[in-house]
């Protein structure tokens, strides 16, 4: 459970830094430019992104390693 909560959070670390940086310069590549349902809050959902992988990287520090 502990190395799925990391990799969900390093997936959405991720796409949360691809977000930013494509707002930001341009480069087209990230999973947030390519909801629609997201077009004029981009910025918004990159930061929600790194949000949540900061928390599911404190969810699976706070469980025991097995």
């Amino acid at each position: 459970m502990k190395q799925l909560l990391e990799i969900l959070g390093f997936i959405a670390f991720v796409q949360g830094v691809a977000g930013l940086v494509h707002e930001f310069t341009d480069w087209d590549w990230g999973l947030v430019q390519a909801i629609d349902f997201l077009d004029g809050y981009e910025i918004y959902a990159s930061v929600a992104l790194l949000v949540l992988a900061v928390a599911l990287f404190a969810a699976a520090e706070s469980r025991k390693a097995r």
